[in-house]
């Protein structure tokens, strides 16, 4: 019997006795460790059996089996074997168990793994709970559990599920590796793999690009479909890598943060169809128990204090829409309710202060909503937390401003009671036509539609909009996921592929921009979309909107043309400028100091104009003759750039040769225009200059000059400024019957002698005889100030806007020079 000590010799010594007894205690208590082992182990494989067919953590499970066991009179162990017993029972031909405990009817349309259709763009791949091969996949869960219970440590369990789901997902490996010290990752099973390899990588430290410790933190599993791109990413387990060209790493479900992830490689190539991934995350999930979750607490040993009610209640409260928040009273020594502190509050709860979702964390209700005291609300909340009664407030009307314009809507107040709380909730009794209003004018004008796909059902649902921006009949329906490749554009497929891979396998949000063919063009769209997954973690659902972004591109398009070609004129027309003003510079040397010639002081100043890119044609000569005379002369060529400059080096080198040869003034101005009009042939009238021209003769100090539709030169004598009373003289290249005649003037010592072009004196809006008013005023009152040396410089500098260019030609008669 057990306990009982073997036999022992009746003449045996005393210490022989006492071991013998010792090991008589000990083989007791390895067979009650035993039974203790064999309980756990079928309480761990139920639990297991229901966070897999309900959905549900590794405490809530274990409390399950408690309350159905208190409820039904059994013990623990009877009802743990009566969850397993139903995991074996095989469900009716052509429905599915998905995650949530319900059947739904199986899609013909998904083939196995592997088939032709199997791409990104193949909705086969993505249905949830609509598979061939569901009895055979339910079968398999079955094995896994009874197999659990006899499973010992993690290399048993990893032989397990390669022995088990190996056939039926071309799964030849497992991996089991658990969180340790320090974020590191050890190596706690495995099976299908060689010794040496498992050595290799039984711990792996906290990189990154480590696929299992990504799955561990992201709480989401990675399937690792292509060899190639993976390997950019992570540091692949194999040797070489392309063993196991495809692979998944589950995270291992628990009460808190997963600790551990299972890694199933494949020697097969290719995605791993939707029922695959499905019974690799059922069956992760059937793992929970013996890989070790954190031991469950009994429920019914709460005691009811706040923190066991507000944070599992504000993580249901963070996935709500409509404000919702949990309270609990606020009591007085004897009792009384004072008021209410907000435990948890869903994200689109809001006070008057404008504080939203869990900003509202512990503050109170009468700090929150302080109208609310005294009212029917109040009393509610009363009748509810004593009685148990849920209350139902009658409808009001509440205001708020969105986006800085008053909205009306209508609400009521719902509380029911949790324990010793409250659940509060605001219930929205708004109109759905005004918001569907609002939401076909939101479309419309953003020029996007809504799209839904609802992967249990194989539900697709599009808006108008889409229909239009698709090009599509609203009478055929929505696109079928297959079609979509025909549309798009052959560049963009690959980008686009990748996105819907992301989306409808891993549950991950998208905005993909891409490019289709419609009969009328192609079209720019954007698509943004999120998906809604099961407790797995596969996707059940999808939803987003396609935005049409065309005209957008267009004018971006039409703006990138017009930046580039901006940029290129102004590049020619920079390269231009370089080379006029290094020719105007070669042409037109400007001296520092003022020259002597004939006996005369001659300044020069020269201000290019402020706005603008181009070179203008402004110019000025100054030289002594041969016969000791000099030879003044200031011109203005009308435009700018290279044609400008080209256009002054000829008129200064022909003024330049005909004068030194001893032409007449007028002569010089006659041929002059022959050349223009000649230049300008094809265009009659676009080569045109002004010119004013004078020649000195110092013996008798007489100045002979002409004009051709300049202004005349300015002279100041004692003090008193005059304009040269004007020869006749028409504008240089604009008609071939102008005549030219010239005029003299002796000047005297201290006489001062000013020609300029137009910059000097026109202001825009103004009368030209105002500003050569304002010139003679300047000048007399420079000179008279000793500033006669700088005349030009300073006259030139007056002028703040550089409209135009500016040249000056100062002329000064020395005092005391006798001819």
């Amino acid at each position: 019997m057990k306990g009982d000590a073997a036999p022992v010799g009746e003449g045996a010594a005393p210490e022989v006795v006492a071991l013998a007894r010792v090991v008589a205690r000990l083989r007791s208590e390895v067979v009650d460790l035993e039974g203790v082992a064999a309980t756990t182990a079928v309480v761990e494989r139920a639990k297991g059996v229901l966070m897999a067919t309900v959905g549900v953590s590794a405490d809530t499970a274990y409390a399950l089996l408690l309350e159905r066991a208190a409820r039904r009179g059994r013990c623990l162990l009877e009802e743990c074997w009566i969850a397993l017993g139903n995991v074996r029972v095989r469900r009716p031909p052509g429905t599915a168990r998905i995650s949530l405990g319900t059947a739904v009817p199986v899609s013909a349309a998904t083939g196995p793994e592997g088939a032709p259709g199997a791409s990104a763009f193949s909705s086969r791949r993505y249905l949830a709970g609509h598979h061939d091969r569901d009895g055979e996949l339910n079968g398999l869960l079955a094995r896994v559990a009874d197999g659990l219970a006899a499973a010992h440590g993690g290399d048993g369990i990893a032989e397990l599920l390669v022995t088990v789901l190996g056939a039926a997902t071309d799964v030849n490996a497992v991996m089991i590796y658990s969180v340790a010290a320090a974020g590191s990752l050890d190596l706690t099973g495995s099976a299908g793999i060689d010794e040496a390899l498992a050595e290799q990588w039984r711990h792996i430290p906290p990189l990154s690009g480590v696929a299992a410790l990504e799955a561990i933190a992201g709480r989401r599993a990675l399937w690792l479909e292509d060899v190639e791109q993976d390997a950019r990413r992570y540091l692949l387990i194999g040797d070489p890598p392309e063993r196991w060209p495809s692979r998944a790493w589950v995270p291992v479900p628990g009460a808190g943060p997963p600790r551990a992830a299972i890694g199933f490689l494949r020697t097969r190539p290719g995605p791993f169809a939707a029922d695959t991934r499905v019974l690799l995350r059922q069956a992760t999930r059937l793992c929970a128990g013996p890989l070790g979750a954190p031991e469950p607490r009994d429920p019914r040993d709460a005691g009811g204090a706040f923190g066991d009610y507000a944070e599992p209640v504000q993580i249901i409260l963070d996935t709500m829409a409509g404000p919702t928040i949990l309270l609990t009273p606020l009591r007085s020594e004897t009792g009384e309710v004072e008021d209410y502190r907000i435990d948890a509050a869903a994200p689109e709860s809001v006070d008057v202060a404008g504080r939203r979702g869990k900003e509202l964390v512990g503050r109170r209700i009468l700090e929150t909503y302080p109208t609310v005291a005294g009212t029917a609300l109040w009393e509610g909340y009363l009748k509810t937390l004593i009685t148990g009664t849920t209350y139902e407030g009658e409808p009001f009307t509440y205001e708020e401003v969105v986006a800085g314009a008053p909205r009306q809507s209508v609400y009521s107040v719902r509380a029911s009671r949790l324990g010793d709380h409250l659940v509060v909730s605001w219930i929205c009794h708004d109109t759905s036509q005004r918001e569907i209003r609002r939401l076909a004018d939101l479309q419309r004008l953003g020029n996007l539609g809504w799209a839904g796909w609802n992967l249990v059902t194989d539900t697709v649902t599009w808006s108008e909009q889409v229909y239009a921006i698709f090009d599509r009949d609203p009478g055929r329906g929505p696109m079928p996921l297959e079609e979509l490749p025909r549309h798009v554009v052959a560049e963009d497929l690959q980008q686009l592929g990748a996105a819907v891979e992301r989306l409808l396998s891993e549950g991950l949000s998208v905005d993909q921009p891409f490019r289709i063919t419609t009969r009328r063009g192609v079209r720019h769209l954007r698509i943004v979309a999120e998906a809604q997954t099961d407790a797995d973690g596969a996707p059940v659902e999808v939803h987003g909107f396609f935005q049409d972004l065309t005209a957008q591109h267009d004018v971006e398009l039409a703006l990138h043309e017009s930046e580039r070609a901006v940029l290129l004129q102004r590049g020619m027309l920079q390269a231009e400028r370089a080379l006029a003003a290094s020719l105007q510079d070669t042409l037109l040397p400007i001296p520092e100091q003022s020259l002597e010639l004939a006996g005369l002081c001659v300044d020069v100043a020269y201000v290019p104009a402020d706005s603008g890119i181009n070179v203008g044609g402004d110019w000025y000569s100054a030289i002594e003759l041969p016969d000791e005379s000099a030879l003044f002369v200031v011109g203005d060529v009308a435009g700018h750039g290279l044609a400008a400059v080209g256009t002054m080096a000829q008129l200064r080198f022909t003024t330049k040769g005909m004068t030194v040869i001893g032409s007449p003034l007028p002569d010089v101005l006659r041929r002059l225009n022959t050349l223009l009009l000649h230049t300008g042939s094809d265009h009659p009238g676009s080569a045109t200059a002004t010119m004013v021209m004078a020649r000195y003769r110092p013996r008798d100090r007489r100045l002979i000059w002409a004009r051709a539709g300049h202004l005349p030169p300015l002279l100041i004598r004692a003090g008193r400024a005059e304009f040269l009373e004007q020869p006749q003289g028409a504008l240089l290249g604009a008609t071939g019957e102008a005549s030219y005649g010239q005029a003299a003037v002796d000047l005297v010592p201290g006489d001062d002698l000013l020609f300029y072009t137009d910059g000097l004196v026109e202001e825009p809006g103004e009368d030209i005889e105002a500003g050569l008013g304002r010139l003679a005023e300047a000048a007399v009152r420079l000179l008279r100030e000793g500033r006669g040396e700088t005349l030009a410089r300073t006259l030139a500098a007056l002028c703040t806007a550089h409209r135009d260019d500016i040249c000056v030609l100062h002329v000064h008669v020395p005092d005391g020079d006798v001819p």
